[in-house]
C-alpha cells in the first residue's frame, strides 16, 4: 500500500467528514470551496444533509442477518449496492486525471459512474478506464452540434446511459467561488489574478502535480467545430446560452436511442413531465444545493415524486448523501438506488482514485451495518416499515392517477 493510500485508511479515516477534512488540507481553497460549496447562503446544501436526520429508524431486533443482499438492477444493469457516483465537473483540478481516477475505483467496486460534460478527460479515456458501468451526463454547453457529437462518441465509447441535467438555466451565485477569485483566476489580467495566487501557491504538492497534469485544463468534450476542445473558463454564460427544455429531449432521444435519465426533478409536476418525454430513470435533485437556494431537500421531496410515478420509472435520489444510513433512509421512502457527488470528490481531493475507493468502502460498510442493525437482510426488503417520517412530508402527495 502506497503512502496516499494509506493516508485514507483507518483510523486516520473512517467516514466521509474525514475525507473531507483530509481534502481541505491538501487541496487550495478555491478548489477545495468548489466542491464543498453551494449557492447563496447555502440553505439547501446545508438541509439536503439536516432532512436525514428528521427520519428515524425502526428496526426489527433478535433477527439473524449474517450476510446482506446490496444488489440492486439499476436500468437493466446489475450494481454491487445502491450507489452511482454523481457527476463532478473539473474533477481533474481535484487530482490528476481525476474523471479517470474516480470511473476506475467505480468499476472495481461494481458500481456506476457518471462523466460530467464539463470535464477535463476525454469520455473515452474515462470509458476504458472504468471496465464497468458508465453514464455520460449531457449539457448543451457549445450548442447543439457540439452535444451531437458528444452523444455519438458516448454511445460508440460504451456508455449505457445519458444523464439529462434540467436545472441550470443560468448557474447559481456561488458565493465561495466568487470570493476566491475565480474569475480573475481563469481570466483576469495579472495584476487582477495576483490578490487570489497566494492559495495556490500554499499547496506546492498540489499545484505540481496540477502542473504535470498540464495545468489549466480544457472541456475535452465540448468540441467546438473548427476550433476544438472548448477552453476551460467560467461557464456561466455558457450555461445561459444552453438551457434545455423539453422540446429538447425529443431530439436528444433520437439521437441518443438509449436509456435516458433526468436529473434535476423537483415536483411530482416535473415527474410525470419525465414519464411523458419517455425517461427511463429520474434524480431527485436539486444540483447538491448549488443552484437555486431554498428548495427543499431532496429527501423530503421524494415521497411526493415517487407517490406521483409509481413503478413508471425508476426513481434516484441525490443530495446529502454522507452515510451508508442514508442510503437505506432513501430506499426506505421509494428511491431505486442514490446518487453522491461531495462522498467521493472529498476522498479525489485528498488522495486521488484511492480516495475514492475509500469513499465507497465507507460507504458500503455503513450499508451492511445498518441493514444487520435493522434486522432486513436485502436491499430490496427496504420500505417505509423501517422508518418514521414526518407527517408533513407528505402534504403534497396525491394518489397516483390512472394506477
Amino acid at each position: 500500500m502506497n503512502p496516499i493510500s494509506r493516508s485514507v485508511q483507518a483510523p486516520r479515516v473512517i467516514n466521509i467528514e474525514d475525507l473531507r477534512r483530509a481534502a481541505k488540507r491538501r487541496l487550495p481553497r478555491v478548489v477545495f470551496d468548489y466542491i464543498d460549496g453551494g449557492a447563496e447562503d447555502e440553505r439547501t446544501l446545508r438541509a439536503n444533509c439536516h432532512a436525514f436526520e428528521e427520519v428515524t429508524f425502526r428496526p426489527r431486533c433478535a433477527v439473524e442477518t449474517p450476510a446482506c443482499d446490496l444488489r440492486v438492477s439499476v436500468l437493466g444493469r446489475s450494481l454491487s449496492m445502491p450507489l452511482i457516483l454523481a457527476p463532478v465537473g473539473s474533477s481533474r483540478l481535484m487530482y490528476p486525471r481525476g474523471e479517470e481516477a474516480a470511473a476506475g475505483a467505480a468499476g472495481v467496486a461494481g458500481i456506476a459512474y457518471t462523466l460530467s460534460t464539463l470535464s477535463g478527460c476525454r469520455l473515452e479515456d474515462v470509458a476504458a478506464a472504468s471496465k464497468g458501468t458508465v453514464w455520460y451526463q449531457l449539457y448543451l454547453v457549445g450548442g447543439r452540434d457540439c452535444a451531437l457529437s458528444a452523444i455519438e462518441r458516448a454511445k460508440a465509447a460504451g456508455f449505457s446511459a445519458l444523464v439529462v441535467t434540467i436545472d441550470t438555466a443560468v448557474a447559481g451565485m456561488r458565493e465561495r467561488d466568487l470570493r476566491n477569485g475565480v474569475k480573475e483566476l481563469l481570466g483576469g489580467n495579472l495584476g487582477s489574478k495576483l490578490p487570489f495566487v497566494s492559495q495556490l501557491l500554499m499547496k506546492p504538492r498540489w499545484l505540481t502535480r496540477f502542473l504535470a497534469d498540464g495545468g489549466l485544463m480544457k472541456f475535452q468534450n465540448v468540441v467546438i467545430p473548427g476550433k476544438g476542445p472548448m477552453l476551460y473558463a467560467d461557464v456561466t454564460a455558457a450555461l445561459e446560452d444552453s438551457v434545455v427544455t423539453w422540446d429538447d429531449l425529443k431530439w436528444i432521444q433520437r439521437t441518443w436511442g438509449g436509456p435516458i435519465v433526468i436529473k434535476g426533478i423537483h415536483t411530482a409536476d416535473d415527474a410525470r413531465r419525465a414519464v411523458d418525454v419517455g425517461a427511463k430513470a429520474l434524480v431527485v435533485s436539486n444540483h447538491g444545493g448549488r443552484q437555486l437556494d431554498s428548495v427543499a431537500p431532496t429527501l423530503r421531496v421524494l415521497p411526493e415524486v415517487v407517490a406521483s410515478v409509481g413503478d413508471q420509472i425508476e426513481v434516484l435520489l441525490d443530495g446529502g448523501i454522507r452515510r451508508g444510513s442514508d442510503i437505506v433512509k432513501a430506499l426506505c421512502l421509494g428511491a431505486r438506488a442514490v446518487m453522491a457527488g461531495r462522498a467521493y470528490a472529498y476522498g479525489l481531493g485528498a488522495a486521488g482514485g484511492a480516495g475514492v475507493a475509500r469513499a465507497i468502502e465507507i460507504l458500503r460498510a455503513d450499508l451492511v451495518r445498518t441493514l444487520k442493525l435493522l434486522g432486513c437482510p436485502s436491499v430490496a426488503e427496504l420500505d417505509r416499515s423501517y422508518v418514521d417520517v414526518p407527517r408533513d412530508w407528505f402534504r403534497h402527495v396525491e394518489p397516483l392517477k390512472g394506477l
